[in-house]
C-alpha cells in the first residue's frame, strides 16, 4: 500500500489534518511491556511528536483509521514482545516502510519488565530520536 502524504495542492491530508502526521502504533497487548508500549506511545503523542493512533483499526480495515495511516509522513511501530503484531499488522496491510521499536531488543523482556517511569522513558526516548530526525 503506497502512502498518500496529501490528496491536494492545498497539502490537505485524506485524514483532515493540515499536513502529514507522524503516527505511532502500539501494541499494547496484555502484558507488562504492552502496558509501556501503550504509555509510551500515549506520552509521545501528548509531547507531540507523532499522532498515536490505533492499531486495530488497520488490522480492521477502518476506512478512517487507514486514511490516517495512508497520509502519514513517517510510521513508527512499538511492539513489547517479538511476535510483532503492531508490525505484522501494519506488514499484512501492506505498509513497508516504516520504523519499529520491539522494547526486547531495548532490553525489556516480557514478564520482566514493569511500566516503571524509568521503562516507559526508556521507549520515549527512542521513540523520539526516531520520530523527530525524520
Amino acid at each position: 500500500m503506497e502512502k498518500n502524504k496529501a490528496n491536494d495542492a492545498t497539502g490537505e491530508c485524506s485524514c483532515g489534518c493540515s499536513q502529514a502526521p507522524k503516527v505511532i502504533y502500539a501494541c499494547s497487548g496484555s502484558s507488562d511491556v504492552g502496558e509501556i508500549t501503550d504509555r509510551a506511545a500515549r506520552k509521545l503523542s501528548a509531547e507531540g511528536a507523532g499522532k498515536m493512533t490505533c492499531i486495530a483499526g488497520i488490522g480492521g480495515r477502518a476506512g478512517a483509521l487507514l486514511d490516517i495511516a495512508n497520509a502519514a509522513e513517517y510510521i513508527l511501530a512499538l511492539d513489547g514482545c517479538p511476535q510483532n503484531c503492531a508490525k505484522k499488522t501494519l506488514e499484512l496491510a501492506g505498509y513497508k516502510d516504516f520504523g519499529h521499536i520491539g522494547l526486547y531488543d531495548l532490553g525489556l523482556p516480557k514478564g520482566k519488565s514493569p511500566a516503571t517511569e524509568k521503562n516507559i522513558a526508556k521507549v520515549v526516548e527512542k521513540g523520539k530520536e526516531m520520530l523527530l530526525n525524520r
